[in-house]
């Protein structure tokens, strides 16, 4: 019996489009929104996602502990009175409550009800971070996608390859969604280079038309040497119009290349798109207001810092009807324009393009990384000390990790050490990297052993 069920079509496609408009209707209307409409909504929306999250466990006893209850939420200042928390708070929570934690407001009981989607991020140490959306969050979340679409050139009826990884993590999915249910763009699905070749990708993107590839900066790079190979100038031979994504690594590199401005958008796994870059192209990113709420703090303290400091980045999303991000202190670094309106006409409160991280986590060629998680992930590997040390570097246009190991091996048996420990990363983290093998001793001088409270395990060498 299908009796209470309700499937996708029975959404309230309505309510969503008049609460949260699609492109191009949204840079018609709400993208110039008056200041106090924008905090006028922006309040109720938080008010009622302040009293569904104070109904799930995770964030009703944070809460409690600090002191705060959703009815002192009479203006946007008051949301300062709410504890944040980071990553570590909900990895502690999914150990504590596994599989999903305590910090989703359904389970996967309720998509007995309505479509459900789980996707999950990390799980680089320890269990990995789901999210469960309800159908709901997902078709808003596709609309805040669709609209960084939109503004970074995509329009429909448009071709667009999209080259990431079809796997567990949101990402392609997202993008998935919003290019085919919100922009009627054709999708290729092409995935990854492990799932087609990069060759077969510059094939499909030449032989369509494609005015879009959806993928790292890197491998806009590693695309365009493949198409010269064969006999292709990317910039007279495609129809590329449109580089959006995020990640575009070395940008004026890119835009050399494709003969293409990259667009900066900012975004994460749980909630999708919070802000697109103006389009003058000024390097200062609109957020979608009517979704989120932003704020900056300094990452070592958690305090409120200055507009026009860098920070780390504080999101509250009040879109959702599954799980909350109230105040989820993502430890991206960016900073908070004054506020006022842009010269391109709208009001939107305007951050700065991702900056780093507040901690040592690296995207590697659209993989979240954390070095100190590396040697817990290599630390029954045969031959392998305790002992470790990452260097993020720039290679081939293209961001990499060397992953330095002490071995207790006899010397002529490092090169195996290496593979197994290159494997080892590869098959748990999905990214490949390169091992380099040393004698016990011989990485103290770079961790410190011995002379440092905290070892140091990670160091950024990229210009």
């Amino acid at each position: 019996m299908s009796t209470g069920m309700r499937r996708p079509h029975e959404l309230d496609y309505e309510a969503i489009e008049r609460l949260f408009p699609p492109p191009p209707e949204y840079f018609e209307t709400t993208f110039f929104e008056e200041p106090d409409t924008i905090a006028r909504k922006q309040l109720l929306r938080l008010q009622d996602r302040a009293q569904r999250a104070w109904q799930v466990p995770f964030f009703r006893k944070r809460w409690e502990a600090a002191g705060f209850h959703p009815d002192q939420l009479r203006t946007l200042d008051d949301l300062w009175r709410a504890p944040a928390y980071t990553v570590d708070d909900i990895r502690t929570s999914i150990n504590e409550n596994p599989p999903l934690g305590d910090y989703q407001s359904i389970g996967l009981e309720d998509a007995r009800n309505e479509p459900m989607r789980l996707y999950v991020s990390g799980g680089t140490t320890g269990r990995s971070r789901p999210t469960l959306y309800t159908a709901w969050d997902r078709e808003v979340g596709a609309i805040t996608m669709a609209r960084a679409l939109y503004a970074e050139g995509i329009r429909p009826g448009d071709v667009v390859v999209n080259a990431w990884a079809y796997s567990t993590h949101n990402g392609a999915h997202a993008f998935d969604e919003a290019l085919y249910r919100w922009l009627n763009c054709v999708v290729l699905t092409t995935g990854t280079g492990n799932v087609t070749s990069t060759r077969k990708q510059v094939e499909l993107a030449h032989e369509y038309g494609a005015a879009a590839i959806l993928t790292t900066g890197d491998y806009m790079l590693k695309m365009a040497e493949t198409a010269v190979e064969m006999g292709l100038d990317p910039k007279a031979d495609f129809n590329i119009r449109a580089l959006p994504g995020g990640h575009i690594g070395d940008a004026e590199r890119v835009k050399e290349v494709w003969g293409v401005t990259p667009a900066q958008p900012y975004g994460f796994h749980e909630v999708q798109n919070v802000s697109i870059e103006c389009p003058l192209r000024n390097g200062q990113l609109h957020i979608f207001e009517d979704c989120f709420v932003v704020q900056i703090v300094d990452p070592e303290t958690g305090e409120q810092v200055p507009d026009g400091t860098q920070g780390a980045l504080v999101i509250t999303e009040i879109y959702k009807t599954g799980s909350p991000q109230f105040r989820y202190n993502i430890m991206d670094l960016s900073f908070l324009y004054p506020p006022g309106q842009c010269e391109c006409g709208s009001w939107l409160r305007r951050m700065g393009p991702f900056a780093g991280r507040g901690d040592n986590m690296v995207k590697l060629r659209g993989v979240n990384v954390w070095p100190e998680a590396i040697g817990e992930v290599i630390s029954d590997v045969p031959g392998v000390t305790e002992d470790f040390f990452c260097r993020a570097v720039r290679a081939g246009n293209r961001d990499e990790m060397i992953v330095m190991v002490a071995s207790d091996a006899p010397a002529d048996e490092f090169g195996g050490v290496a593979e197994r420990v290159e494997d080892r990363i590869k098959e748990v983290m999905s990214v490949r990297m390169t091992a380099e093998v040393v004698g016990p001793g011989e990485l103290d001088g770079l961790t410190g052993m011995g002379t440092a409270a905290k070892l140091v395990r990670f160091k950024d060498e990229r210009p």
